[in-house]
């Protein structure tokens, strides 16, 4: 009532202070929404590849890959992404721990477990139900002959007994036993002492160890290496146990058309502003690669009025496959690599984004 009988002047007066107010507020808000998206485009630009992104045009598109810069080890090997996807970092984070890759046939991963903190023999019961394919026979194979290019260490070999390697399914129960204790015992040490306490690779040929390849990668990656050094510190990668807690997991996969087990770690912390660091290390593997690493760095942004998340991830892997190469030969192995990383990529993305 009291409005309703205000003079025209002062009504006008009245929208007009109003008008400006919720102007000053708008104005606020987008500039904090560009000066967000700008120092997410920024910092991306400042440790990354990726000088420049369109934020609109990486929300419309599959994800941007592209080589990490060359390295002076020829068995090391670097591939960097960007993406949009809708939602905050903190539901990126959690659909990372939620996604399953044996969902996609095309990503030959056959097997995924999570771990506990305290794993045991029992807790790796799925290598029984491991498929009748080529690529586990080849694993099957070439564990009952302790195969020069196993990745296990000499006292390891010593834990299999040939005798007993009869039983039924696609893997036999000697070699479920074997790689149940390898892995478990490998698992124990990794969460007591991280990657510093893993037995060597040594079985045969020279001595290699995962944390020292670690280590490697991470130093001729210096600006990624700044970018998560809080990560890296808290996580211990590289070194020895950190403070953050790992999530364990183990998947047995094709690489290269054989069989392989793997043994992995992640991590993830929130920082400033909403963002988020996050860290899977694939510790050990029986053959195919030494190590990988993954690292991800995710801000939020808004991209055309919907909240979303600005994701870098980059891949580091050490294989003694990529030493041996050289030119064109090398040049086709880096890019079945890369073509692999995309792929699981794109389809991370298309999953957590509900398609395009």
């Amino acid at each position: 009532m009291l409005i309703m009988k205000a003079k025209m002047l002062n009504l006008q007066r009245y929208f007009s202070v109003r008008a400006t107010g919720l102007l000053f507020v708008l104005l606020v808000l987008r500039l904090g929404l560009t000066t967000a998206r700008a120092d997410a485009v920024s910092e991306l630009a400042s440790f990354s590849i990726f000088g420049k992104a369109d934020l609109v045009q990486l929300a419309k598109s599959d994800a941007k890959t592209a080589h990490g810069p060359p390295m002076s080890n020829p068995r090391f090997l670097a591939v960097q992404s960007c993406y949009v996807v809708p939602g905050s970092p903190n539901q990126q984070i959690e659909a990372l721990r939620r996604w399953d890759p044996t969902r996609h046939r095309e990503l030959k991963v056959f097997l995924h477990s999570d771990l506990p903190l305290s794993p045991s023999p029992a807790n790796f019961e799925k290598l029984k139900d491991a498929p009748g394919n080529s690529s586990v026979r080849s694993f099957v194979t070439a564990t009952q002959k302790l195969s020069p290019e196993l990745q296990i260490s000499r006292d390891e070999t010593k834990k299999f007994s040939a005798g007993a390697a009869g039983g039924g399914g696609a893997m036999p129960s000697a070699v479920t036993a074997f790689w149940a204790d390898v892995l478990a015992t490998r698992s124990k040490s990794f969460v007591s002492s991280g990657m510093s306490g893993q037995p060597p690779y040594d079985h045969a040929g020279p001595s290699v160890r995962a944390s020292d390849e670690v280590n490697g990668l991470l130093r001729e990656q210096g600006k990624i290496r700044n970018q998560f050094s809080g990560l890296l510190g808290a996580t211990g990668i590289g070194r020895g146990a950190g403070s953050l807690k790992p999530e364990l997991y183990w998947e047995l996969l094709d690489v290269d058309d054989q069989g392989v087990v793997t043994l992995g770690a992640s991590y993830s912390r929130g920082g400033a502003g909403g963002t988020y660091q996050a860290a899977d290390v694939l510790y050990y593997a029986s053959g195919g690669y030494y190590l990988a690493l993954t690292l991800y760095q995710m801000w939020p942004v808004t991209v055309e009025g919907k909240p979303s998340t600005l994701v870098w991830r980059g891949d580091m892997i050490s294989a003694a496959s990529l030493g041996s190469l050289h030119g064109v030969e090398r040049l086709a192995s880096e890019s079945v690599t890369m073509k692999n990383i995309t792929k699981a990529v794109t389809l991370f993305q298309r999953d957590t984004s509900g398609g395009r």
